[in-house]
């Protein structure tokens, strides 16, 4: 037998290590915009986003939370530090008052998760035109979902901009309805929507040239940078060690060209 003050001992030894397992098993709480980004993420939890943040959570030894959300909702939780991180973020400068970057301002764009594109979409048979650097015959507003970054870039070009819808589905509604004379939209979520939804791909098409590209990030809130910042930094190398990875590789070409072709 043990003497008593061993056995005591060996008790709290074994206390405070599952103690600390459990803590570093407390998984990051993550928000992501409740909406089809195609291929990058998907309502229910599927898609390359999903898929190479939960093998850096595999690779680092920690697990995600994921909570889907309004964009809106989910940069307000940011900023409030309910969540600790954000998917799926474009970089403005104003977003560096409740979100870290990776590598700061400007941030890392090797540390990425992904690369999107903006396409500008009209009515069929309508004068709208983008030629890469200037629009044409464009008369009236151009919508786009709410707190989407490029409607920094539409004002800064002069352009009325309406932002007055959070879904896809409903801002090329009222392009199709005529209450909007362009609409503005990541690629993938535009080609899924009229994919899904053949009366409005009968009414609006998407103009061949790309509006703007950009990378897009994994953010954590600034409490979160502040009080876990090596683990941020962690995170973040492996974000870009995975997706750099020939496999992830070939996972996001195969996808790409599903969704563009």
């Amino acid at each position: 037998m043990y003497p008593t003050s061993l056995l005591r001992f060996l008790l709290l030894v074994l206390a405070g290590a599952c103690a600390a397992t459990a803590g570093a098993q407390e998984p990051i709480t993550l928000c992501v915009e409740k909406s089809d980004v195609r291929p990058w993420r998907t309502q229910d939890g599927q898609g390359l986003n999903f898929d190479l943040l939960n093998r850096v959570a595999r690779e680092v030894g920690m697990r995600f939370d994921y909570r889907g959300m309004p964009w809106k909702r989910c940069l307000a939780e940011l900023k409030s530090n309910s969540v600790s991180g954000a998917i799926g973020a474009s970089f403005k400068p104003d977003r560096l008052e409740l979100a870290a970057y990776p590598g700061g301002n400007p941030p890392d764009a090797s540390k990425r998760l992904n690369s999107d594109r903006y396409v500008l979409l009209r009515r069929k048979h309508t004068r709208v035109d983008w030629d890469g650097k200037a629009f044409a015959g464009l008369d009236g507003t151009v919508g786009i979902q709410l707190g989407y970054s490029v409607g920094d870039l539409l004002r800064g070009m002069g352009v009325k901009v309406d932002e007055g819808t959070q879904k896809g589905a409903e801002l090329l509604q009222k392009l199709a309805a005529g209450r909007l004379a362009a609409a503005a939209m990541l690629d993938g979520e535009a080609r899924s929507v009229l994919e899904s939804n053949p009366a409005l791909a009968a009414e609006v098409e998407i103009l061949p040239r790309v509006l703007v590209e950009k990378p897009y990030f994994l953010v954590f809130s600034r409490e979160f940078a502040q009080n876990r910042g090596e683990l941020a930094e962690r995170i973040w190398h492996a974000v870009a060690s995975v997706r750099n990875s020939g496999e992830y590789q070939r996972l996001e070409r195969d996808a790409l060209e599903a969704v563009r072709n």
